[in-house]
C-alpha cells in the first residue's frame, strides 16, 4: 500500500499587516513532489516593458510552447487581472504599486502549485519587480524585458493609447506622462521592437531549457 500524505502542519500564530492570529498551513503536497510528478520545475517569468511592447504576445506564444511541451502553465495578464483581481486599482504610482503587489504574491501561489507561471505587466517601477523577486528563491523570477523603443510601440499603438495619452485624455501614461524604469540586468532581454515573434519565443525557450526548466532539444 502507497503510504498516506503527511499530516498538514501549522506554524506559530503571528501578524501579517492587517492579519493577526493567523498561521502558515504547510499542505501535505509540496512543490517538489508536482515537479517530481510533472517532470519539470516551476518558475516566474516576468514580462516586463512598455505598452505594446509585446509582452502580452510573447507571453502567450511562449505559453502555447510550452502547453505543447505537456508543462503545466498559466498566463497572468494585465488587462485580463484588472477586470477582477484588481478592478479596485486606477494607475496611480501607489495603486500600480499594489497591482504588482498582488501579482507577485499570486505569481508565489502558481510557483508552489509547480506551474510555470508568466506574467505580462508594465511593471513599470524596478522597486515593485524587485520586491517580486525577493518573494521567492534564487532562480524562480525569470524577469524578461521586451525592449521594443517608445517610438516602435508608439507606431504599433494596438490600442490607441498613446495617441489619447497624447492627447492628454489619458493620465499618468507609462512612457508619456509617467516614467517606465527598464531593467538593468535582467534574466533575459528581448528585442521584440525588431525579432520575428518566432525568433522571440525560441530566444525564451533557449534560456529556460539552459536553466533546466524545460528539457533540452534533442
Amino acid at each position: 500500500m502507497s503510504a498516506s500524505p503527511a499530516k498538514p502542519t501549522y506554524g506559530d500564530l503571528t501578524t501579517q499587516g492587517a492579519s493577526t492570529n493567523i498561521a502558515w498551513h504547510h499542505t501535505s503536497v509540496d512543490r517538489a513532489a508536482r515537479a517530481g510528478q510533472r517532470g519539470h520545475r516551476s518558475a516566474i517569468l516576468w514580462f516586463t516593458g512598455l505598452s505594446g511592447s509585446g509582452k502580452s504576445t510573447l507571453a502567450n506564444a511562449v505559453n502555447a510552447a510550452l502547453f505543447e511541451k505537456g508543462l503545466a502553465c498559466y498566463v497572468l495578464d494585465g488587462d485580463n487581472i484588472r477586470h477582477g483581481l484588481c478592478k479596485d486599482l486606477g494607475f496611480s504610482d501607489a495603486d500600480r504599486e499594489e497591482n504588482i503587489r498582488r501579482i507577485g504574491e499570486v505569481s508565489k501561489l502558481f510557483l508552489d502549485a509547480g506551474v510555470v507561471v508568466l506574467t505580462a505587466f508594465v511593471s513599470p517601477f524596478k522597486a515593485d519587480r524587485d520586491r517580486a523577486r525577493a518573494l521567492v528563491d534564487g532562480g524562480d523570477f525569470i524577469e524578461i524585458h521586451c525592449a521594443a523603443d517608445l517610438a516602435v510601440c508608439e507606431e504599433r499603438d494596438t490600442k490607441g493609447l498613446y495617441a489619447k495619452a497624447r492627447a492628454g485624455e489619458i493620465k499618468e501614461f507609462t512612457g508619456i506622462s509617467s516614467p517606465y524604469e527598464a531593467p538593468e540586468a535582467p534574466e533575459l532581454r528581448v528585442d521584440t521592437g525588431n525579432q520575428t515573434l518566432e525568433q522571440s519565443v525560441e530566444q525564451v525557450l533557449v534560456y529556460l531549457s539552459a536553466q533546466g526548466i524545460i528539457a533540452q532539444a534533442n
